[in-house]
């Protein structure tokens, strides 16, 4: 039963919609409408046993349902009409009970429609009865009227015409009194009115005495004008009431042109003067300074550095001027811009856009007017032009950008009010190129303020490590002993090389941040030329990337590489750490810092690659030719300075009379504490390396080099007087045997291939210097003990101790061929000696 009830529910909530659509379905139905209300286009059917039809019969309905049916077919098929015959009985009822409301509403809208429309016809009985009798009143009056109405209105002409020949008479006394009060344009308006007549007239000798009159008083009033257009101290607008008044007065148009003309450029004139004059007397300051001085402008702009913190002091206004560039253009656009705007209206409502009649029609004076104005503008706009050019180059300081773009912005804003009022002019596309210029130069500034900051921070950095305070260990190696010659003891670094290198790069990646941001306001929002696609796409894309960002990392590379020109000895001037420091720089700038400064730069400037730029990688790839570049020269320095002691404890020693040898020479404990002490200096900044597996006995590799059997019977044999050429034979198959070394190939970017360079430099060089001494017997034992010595320590340093093991057995087998008395030294005594040493 609950589901029952359940059931139900829904059908009785939806029985009301449903029902009722069903039953205006079915009226719908009945009466053959669709469902628009309207009849539908439907065949009649002819059928008598349709039921629906008009055609429809009963009996035959019935015999066509005893023949067909059975019984209980019959059964429930007059169950279901008693159904459909309750169902559209209830269905009208509920249609009348539905609609009753309406049914009444009508009924008493008809009923009160039947009285508004009798208390209308009342009225329009009443408004006709009134109608007609104003129709009779009118017709009465005008019969009346009638006789009198020829003579009113000849009456009537003829009082026009005393009035016209009154006005006429007294035009004289009229433009006489017009003219003492200075009512010029009344005088000239009240003579037009009456020149045709009087020139129709003129033959009559009262209008002609009048015409003469009004001539002379005319040519008196044209001759105050003339002398009030060239007076100059007029205004505007009462320049231009002169200018229409002679127009009237028919004054040759072109003259009219040229005066006005004139008289504006005088006006005009005297602002340029006053815009040069802000100029003109301090010009000679901006000339005689020099590029240095510039440049040192420039860096007081541009703020910290790598070890000073302090900031400096910006320099806001151009030295050179005494408004700065916001108060200079705006002078200029008040003053002069106003004004030759005020001057092109005037101009074109009297001359062009005026409207030609008669013979001034033909002579096509618009067309005359507009190329004398356009050539009018044109000169006076490049002197203004000039003017703002020369003022914008005063501008040398980059500290505050605000004013100059502001400026710029005003400029470009008032100058299309030009392009408004003169559409052909070339002024508006003038001042755009002025706008760029002077944004391309901005740009070329902060370039140079970047390329001196980085120079200063160079020299900052140099500085920091010519300090005595900054020991070789911490910054500059070996480079320090060998200028100072002293052993070095790495202590007591207060700055070191990490921190240098991160000073440098962080307070330039800084200052191209705080140079973006400056540049950045030429491209705001509220700067109306940013948004246009002449300016922004080319300056985005060519002026702040490639111009300012692409070649600062273009300088920093080619800066860096210079330092590798240097020609000497020892390298030159520039400090080994120095030269380890920039090629770590453009190695990190490769990696990282190039990629992340043009992302910052295309994301900040949205920039549109539309024309071709500089790839990243190919700055990355210049930025790692310079550090690669660098790191080979930084090599070749370490080495030639260590070189430098080895080839001068060789030349300067006599090895054919020395003593027995005793302890380890001091030059060779001074190598390996300048090796140690670069060893240090290179794992400051780079990483350690890959190295080849170690021998459990490398520190005394050279015991079983010096006595294994393949070196006795080098030396053994040189006992012999049959020797020689057997030992040179086994020095020569050896040699065969064992891997070619190239000393000065490029090294990789970690610490151990730098040392190994380094050390196959200084030994290469130790070899080839004993190539060049003879030795006596203790000469080629003291090679023997600083060999030895030299391979206990340089061992650790090398990716492969077998470099070291070779170059120092050439070095001792070189020596016991140029030796006269080749007796070695026992090896327990050399591994004494070189302990104890």
């Amino acid at each position: 039963m609950d589901k029952e009830a359940d059931s139900a529910d829904p059908a009785s909530a939806d029985s009301g919609p449903s029902r009722k659509r069903r039953v205006h379905g079915m009226l719908k139905l009945y009466y053959g409408l669709n469902e628009e209300g309207k009849a539908a286009d439907q065949p009649e059917s002819l059928d008598p046993c349709d039921i629906n039809g008009p055609h429809f019969d009963p009996e035959m309905y019935l015999n066509k349902l005893r023949r067909e049916c059975s019984l209980g077919e019959l059964m429930d098929q007059e169950s279901c009409m008693v159904k459909q015959i309750r169902s559209l009985d209830s269905d009208m009822q509920t249609l009348v009970y539905e609609n009753y409301n309406k049914f009444i509403s009508a009924t008493d809208t008809i009923r009160k429609m039947k009285n508004d429309f009798k208390k209308m016809e009342d009225e329009m009985d009443c408004l006709s009865a009134n109608m007609a009798a104003i129709t009779e009143f009118s017709a009465c009056i005008s019969g009346t009227l009638q006789d009198q109405h020829t003579q009113i209105t000849k009456l009537s002409g003829v009082h026009t015409l005393l009035r016209k020949l009154q006005f006429l008479f007294e035009l004289p006394a009229r433009l006489n009194k017009c003219l003492e009060l200075q009512a010029y344009a009344q005088a000239v308006c009240s003579y037009r009115r009456a020149r045709c007549v009087l020139q129709q007239y003129s033959h009559l000798p009262s209008f002609k005495g009048i015409q003469d009159d009004c001539h002379a008083i005319m040519d008196k009033l044209a001759q105050e004008l003339r002398m009030k257009f060239r007076d100059g101290g007029s205004s505007a607008k009462d320049l231009s009431e002169c200018v229409e008044l002679l127009l009237q007065l028919d004054e040759p148009a072109e003259e009219l042109c040229d005066k006005f003309l004139s008289h504006a450029r005088s006006r005009l004139e005297a602002d340029l003067h006053g815009l040069e004059a802000e100029i003109t007397p301090h010009l000679s300051a901006v000339t005689d300074g020099s590029s240095g001085s510039a440049r040192r402008l420039s860096s007081l702009a541009v703020t910290g550095s790598p070890t000073d913190s302090s900031p400096k002091s910006s320099v806001l206004l151009s030295p050179s001027s005494k408004t700065d560039i916001l108060e200079f253009i705006d002078r200029g656009c008040n003053e002069f811009v106003s004004s030759l705007c005020l001057v092109i209206t005037s101009y074109q409502e009297l001359f062009v856009n005026r409207s030609q009649t008669g013979e001034l029609a033909s002579k096509n004076i618009p067309q005359m007017a507009n190329g004398k104005l356009q050539a009018f503008v044109d000169d006076l706009a490049a002197r203004y032009f000039s003017l703002v050019e020369r003022r914008i180059q005063e501008e040398k300081g980059v500290g505050d950008n605000s004013l100059l773009v502001r400026a710029l912005d005003r400029f470009h804003r008032r100058l299309q009010a030009v392009a408004k009022l003169l559409p052909g002019s070339s002024v508006p596309s003038q001042g755009t190129e002025i706008v760029m210029r002077a944004a391309n130069e901005r740009v070329k500034q902060y370039l140079s303020a970047l390329q001196s900051f980085y120079l200063d921070s160079l020299t900052d950095v140099r500085q920091a490590l010519a300090a005595p305070r900054l020991t070789v260990a911490s910054a500059s190696g070996s480079a320090t002993g060998a200028h100072h010659g002293g052993p070095s003891s790495g202590r007591d670094a207060p700055t070191s090389l990490p921190e240098l290198l991160y000073s440098l790069s962080t307070s330039v990646v800084n200052q191209i941040k705080s140079v973006l941001a400056s540049v950045h306001l030429f491209t705001a929002k509220d700067i109306t030329f940013s948004n246009k696609p002449y300016f922004k796409g080319e300056f985005c894309s060519q002026g702040v990337r490639e111009s300012l960002v692409v070649n600062f990392i273009k300088f920093v590379c080619q800066s860096s590489r210079q330092f590798c020109e240097s020609a000497g000895d020892k390298g030159g001037s520039t400090p080994p750490a120095l030269l380890l420091l920039l090629s770590r720089l453009c190695l990190d700038y490769e990696t990282s810092t190039i990629s992340y400064i043009l992302t910052l730069t295309d994301e900040q400037f949205l920039v549109q690659h539309h024309s071709p730029v500089t790839a990243v990688t190919t700055l990355c790839a210049e930025a790692r030719e310079a550090a690669q570049k660098l790191l080979n020269h930084y090599v070749k320095v370490q080495g030639l300075i260590i070189s430098q002691m080895l080839r001068k404890s060789v030349e300067t020693r006599d090895w054919v009379n020395t003593i027995e040898p005793r302890n380890v020479r001091a030059v060779m404990k001074r190598v390996v504490e300048d090796t140690t002490s670069i060893d240090v200096q290179v794992g400051l900044l780079y990483e350690e390396g890959v190295r080849k597996a170690h021998s459990s006995d490398s520190s005394k590799r050279t015991f079983s080099v010096y006595s294994s059997s393949r070196q006795q019977p080098r030396y053994a044999a040189s006992y012999t007087p049959s020797a020689p050429m057997d030992t040179n034979l086994l020095s020569n198959i050896h040699k065969l045997f064992s891997e070619r070394i190239d000393i000065f190939s490029s090294v990789e970017f970690n610490k151990v291939s730098v040392m190994t360079g380094i050390i196959k430099i200084s030994l290469k060089t130790f070899l080839e210097c004993v190539r060049l001494r003879t030795f006596g017997r203790y000469g080629l034992q003291q090679i023997q003990v600083d060999c030895h010595y030299l391979q206990m320590y340089l061992w650790r340093f090398v990716s492969d101790e077998n470099l070291v093991h070779f170059l120092l057995d050439e070095i001792v087998g070189s020596t016991a061929h140029r030796c006269l008395d080749p007796a070695p030294m026992e090896q327990s005594v050399i591994e004494v000696i070189c302990e104890r040493g």
